[in-house]
């Protein structure tokens, strides 16, 4: 390998601005993620730190939505959307990223969109829905929602109920943006907000599993969410929920995000969420839905895989570098862990492939030859090595639909 310093699909990013061509600069880091402390917390206490980590995650999304309008604008992918959630640089343009992250952004973005028409083809006619974890400013949900970008049905989807969870601030942006957007006034109705108390059991770890808590303090926490109907679909419906995941790790409330039904065919999407959290409290997540859903539950995740050679090795130093870490990765470290993750998790059927498999088995010849006429890659051994670790593992469980792709 030419150049064996490549960061990881996570923070390579281009400074070519909006001209086209195939240079090669590469600057290790992501805006948005500065760190910040609460009042009343000093700098180096277990709270701040904590805070700052939150807060550095935070600033993940902000790379996503920019590494998503890169990929738009160059037309690897088709979202109408993507500019209302990046905030134009000093000279207009939003930041373009390099051949290989674009052909990252969408492969993996395929890949997920196939899995969730699998899901909505299969439980046509039935409620369903999605809940999407760490959502951020994705716009699966808009995009499903409109006639007008939806390549994959001739009209919005119906019937379908899109859960959207994320840090209260995260909420509180995504919400802003939708109210100030007349392109979105066709999409969705006016958000209405709501606050929702629930109260948790908590056991003396808050990171055990719920079928491991026994007894405990009762917590209650406080979720303010905002609800609005699809304009083109009034019979689905969107909710963006204001929650530190880690508030589902340990409860036996499996009631506690409103409005979450556990009679429905339902799809659970991590598209690199739970990574951040502790491997016990990942797990624990996973368990909470496993027992609210009752019966047919699909889950999707996409995270980083293969820390143990050398580009692992550099992929973990360069998140280092900028305060991330991922403690599900010293666990989940190849792609049969993730497969065994989810059937010890109580799925089923599971299976898993690298993103680039699914770019050599889910893309036919003619899109590639298309995907490859955008910009050109000339960096085929550095593209396979990168997709090489990262992943997207689903299962599922039940009898009203299934996943195999």
């Amino acid at each position: 390998m030419s150049k064996p310093t490549i960061p990881n699909l996570l923070s390579l990013r281009g400074t070519r601005g909006g001209e086209r061509g195939r240079g090669r600069s590469r600057v290790r880091g992501r805006g948005g993620g500065a760190s910040r402390v609460a009042p009343g917390t000093e700098p180096g206490d277990a709270s701040s730190h904590t805070l700052a980590h939150d807060a550095t995650i935070q600033g993940t999304d902000t790379d996503a939505a920019v590494s998503r309008l890169s990929a738009v604008h160059l037309g690897y992918l088709q979202d109408p959307f993507a500019n209302l959630f990046v905030q134009p640089g000093p000279s207009g343009s939003s930041a373009r990223r390099l051949p290989i992250i674009n052909r990252g952004t969408y492969t993996r973005t395929t890949a997920i969109d196939k899995l969730v028409d699998i899901f909505l083809s299969q439980t046509e006619g039935q409620e369903r829905q999605i809940i999407s974890l760490g959502a951020g400013t994705d716009t699966r949900s808009l995009r499903l929602f409109s006639v007008s970008t939806s390549s994959r049905q001739q009209q919005p989807v119906q019937n379908l109920t899109y859960h959207e969870i994320d840090f209260p601030d995260i909420r509180a942006r995504k919400l802003r943006i939708v109210r100030g957007s007349p392109q979105l006034r066709n999409v969705l109705s006016d958000p209405v907000e709501h606050t929702s108390a629930a109260t948790t059991q908590q056991g003396n770890d808050a990171t055990q599993a719920p079928q491991d808590n026994d007894g405990g303090e009762a917590v209650t926490t406080t979720i303010t969410y905002w609800q609005s109907k699809s304009i083109q679909s009034p019979s689905s419906q969107l909710f963006f929920h204001g929650l530190d995941l880690r508030h589902l790790a340990g409860g036996k409330n499996v009631s506690s995000i409103p409005h979450l039904r556990g009679d429905v065919p339902t799809l659970l999407i991590s598209e690199c969420c739970l990574c951040y959290l502790s491997t016990p409290e990942a797990t624990a997540v996973i368990s909470h839905f496993i027992t609210a859903i009752s019966e047919n539950l699909g889950i999707i995740i996409y995270e980083p895989i293969k820390p143990d050679d050398p580009f692992g090795h550099m992929m973990i130093s360069n998140l280092a570098a900028r305060g991330i870490t991922m403690p599900t990765l010293d666990v989940f470290r190849q792609p049969a862990d993730q497969e065994a993750r989810l059937r010890l998790a109580g799925f089923a059927a599971v299976r898993q492939m690298t993103v680039d498999d699914i770019w050599e088995r889910w893309i036919d010849e003619n899109e590639k030859e298309r995907v490859d006429g955008l910009e050109g890659l000339d960096e085929v051994e550095e593209w396979k090595l990168l997709a090489g670790h990262y992943i997207v593992a689903w299962g599922w469980k039940g009898d009203r639909f299934n996943l195999d792709a």
